[in-house]
């Protein structure tokens, strides 16, 4: 069987690794010269852990990529997972998924059957929408020559690798037999789990599973559309409730460390996505919450609870700047230290990330900003080219002459900080940790005002704090 898949971002790259490291001749196609020269040298496109070893392993192997889509004609599984990103008025612009399905029209194979799988998020619809196109441009006939199916990612960006061939669910999305009979077989080798286990070892993971096999679900083309969109809104609606939680323990003096973890132990809601930040970000939740919530306007049935989740993400983002503010009594001629401009640790993404928020608003209250991330801060300059930061290539730098440090990502780099000597360059030892990352014991020892989120300042929280860390 012969794999191909079109774009080398997030999606289409770990995808085109994994598959070629379970031994299927796989080709990933971009437009980018630079990505599919990386490729073919053995590196990664992208930062992502696990994945330049997975590259270099299978590159000129089982692994190959281009700029032309002749690869296409031999390929009897196409995976599209170009961009799709967000139109002024929340709705999915698909000019790369049309992009792709025209170029993949001019080349299909018209003497065999091709399924064409779209990875990428998209609306509800799209499937057929790109049979069209194909139909149009190639003079095939859909469900004859070629099937369009939907086969959403789970991917979690920091995580990827792992996921990819540990997942926890896999989508097929068609009511055509012989797709799904294709899409099994090539499938196959990730459900019985024995490959990728060895795979992920050899990659110097150490897997652990809680639920044993991954659930292979098929279903109808338009609900696997949904499935992902309407999987990533309630995540969404899950974090910004439990921020909108701590926002209220800090008012009546509660924690919300031990509130989470008293609702996970429920079962019903369990513990995942239960931690607080500064607001949910990054590449998906933005996009695919503004979709969803576009499309259910349009057919006249709006989520009001994912709307409320959006204004109450942006709330917490503003919530963050007037902590500052309140501890500080005004950011005017301030300056303040950022530490993680990416959405999470891991990885390299910055796009649409709560930092590029709450920095701008800072900046627009007159604060000078000093930022660092171990990974994402050239992502966030061409992101943000105006944005009136000053980089720092070692963390330490942020504390030089700051008045306070906010830390937004939770690197394990930013715990190993030797925060005594971060303390002696800084105006005011004033942290505040929207990810209660960092040690409030260790912090208030070494002469900070150390302030987390939801978890309370008063005498009987530090105490306790204080004494939950050494037990």
């Amino acid at each position: 069987m012969r794999v191909v898949c079109i774009g080398a971002g997030y999606v289409g790259s770990v995808t085109g690794a994994a598959f070629a490291a379970l031994g299927y001749q796989t080709t990933v196609i971009d437009i980018d010269q630079s990505k599919v020269q990386a490729i073919n040298e053995g590196k990664s496109p992208i930062f992502e852990p696990g994945l330049d070893t997975l590259i270099k392993t299978y590159a000129g192997v089982t692994l190959n990529a281009s700029v032309e889509y002749d690869a296409v004609a031999e390929a009897d599984v196409v995976f599209i997972g170009v961009g799709t990103p967000s139109r002024p008025d929340g709705s999915a612009d698909l000019k790369y998924i049309e992009g792709a399905a025209i170029n993949i029209a001019k080349t299909i194979k018209p003497d065999g059957y091709t399924v064409i799988v779209n990875k990428s998020t998209v609306p509800v619809g799209t499937a057929e929408h790109v049979s069209a196109i194909v139909e149009e441009h190639s003079g095939l006939k859909s469900n004859v020559h070629f099937s369009v199916i939907s086969n959403p990612e789970f991917l979690r960006e920091g995580y990827a690798v792992e996921d990819v061939f540990l997942p926890d669910r896999i989508v097929i999305g068609t009511l055509n037999e012989r797709a799904r009979t294709i899409m099994r077989a090539l499938y196959s080798k990730l459900v019985d789990m024995e490959q990728p286990y060895e795979i992920i070892r050899q990659l110097g993971f150490n897997p652990q599973r809680e639920s044993g096999l991954p659930v292979y679900f098929e279903t109808d083309t338009r609900s696997a559309e949904m499935i992902k969109y309407a999987s990533n809104a309630f995540l969404a609606v899950k974090i910004s409730y439990i921020n909108e939680v701590a926002r209220l323990c800090e008012a009546m003096q509660a924690n919300v460390l031990e509130v989470s973890k008293g609702m996970g132990l429920d079962s019903r809601i369990g513990n995942k996505f239960l931690q607080v930040s500064s607001g949910w970000s990054g590449s998906c939740f933005p996009k695919d919450t503004a979709e969803f919530l576009a499309a259910s306007r349009k057919h006249g049935r709006e989520l009001n609870v994912v709307k409320a989740a959006m204004e109450s993400n942006l709330e917490m983002h503003a919530y963050i700047v007037e902590k500052v503010k309140k501890k500080l009594g005004t950011l005017y001629g301030k300056t303040i230290g950022v530490l993680g401009l990416t959405f999470k640790p891991n990885t390299d993404d910055t796009r649409h990330t709560q930092a590029s928020f709450i920095i701008r608003g800072m900046i627009n209250q007159g604060a000078s900003v000093k930022v660092h991330d171990p990974q994402g801060m050239e992502m966030f300059h061409i992101f943000n080219p105006n944005l009136a930061v000053t980089y720092c290539h070692a963390a330490e730098e942020v504390a030089e002459q700051s008045d306070a440090i906010v830390l937004l990502t939770h690197w394990e780099d930013y715990a190993l900080l030797n925060w005594s000597d971060m303390g002696s360059r800084m105006n005011h030892k004033y942290v505040l940790d929207t990810r209660n990352f960092l040690s409030a014991g260790m912090m208030t020892q070494l002469g900070y005002h150390y302030e987390g989120i939801g978890i309370g300042n008063s005498q009987e929280h530090r105490q306790y704090r204080a004494l939950s860390e050494v037990i």
